[in-house]
């Protein structure tokens, strides 16, 4: 059985890591797609897809990488579009694991069995907090696989953050 699993990973931190090895442990092989793979150098979006998909690699174990297939698609903007627009991108999958209610329902409706998976210390394993933290000059490295650190540290990605705007916010 093949799963999918999409996620914007800006950057990949260790609750995505937990769900695609979840997933995984349902699975044979899983599709991982790298969402909104055309924006990059913004404030929510500060990677490229070709950035994000290095932290994926990089943070996956040989056995891991044997099993997933990272693939990065552009959004359509189009929900009634999006499914077989991921179709028309992707190995045939079985199942589809996601958080986000709108990508379970679409799925869902198209037929396809759609899981959640555990939320893992969602608090700090958030996009928004790891970047939010990068521009406020807090500790953010623990909270991503240690090559994803290396890789946004290597990549400046505190100044592409300031660079697109981003503003240094107090945790709420």
């Amino acid at each position: 059985m093949r799963g999918l699993i999409i996620g914007r990973f800006q950057p990949l931190h260790k609750g995505h890591l937990a769900a695609i090895r979840e997933a995984l442990t349902a699975c044979d092989d899983l599709v991982v797609v790298i969402g909104s793979a055309e924006l990059s150098h913004t404030a929510d979006n500060p990677f490229t897809a070709g950035e994000r998909y290095q932290m994926l690699l990089s943070s996956l174990t040989d056995d891991e990488r044997a099993r997933a297939h990272i693939i990065p698609i552009r959004d359509v903007n189009r929900y009634a579009a999006w499914v077989s627009h991921v179709e028309s991108y992707v190995p045939p999958f079985d199942i589809v694991f996601s958080n986000n209610d709108l990508t379970r329902s679409l799925f869902s409706q198209a037929g396809y069995e759609a899981r959640r998976t555990k939320a893992y210390n969602r608090g700090s394993y958030s996009g928004t907090e790891i970047r939010r933290r990068m521009v406020a000059g807090e500790k953010w490295q623990q909270l991503v696989p240690p090559p994803v650190a290396v890789t946004v540290e290597a990549l400046d990605g505190r100044q592409r953050l300031l660079d697109a705007g981003m503003k240094p916010k107090k945790r709420r």
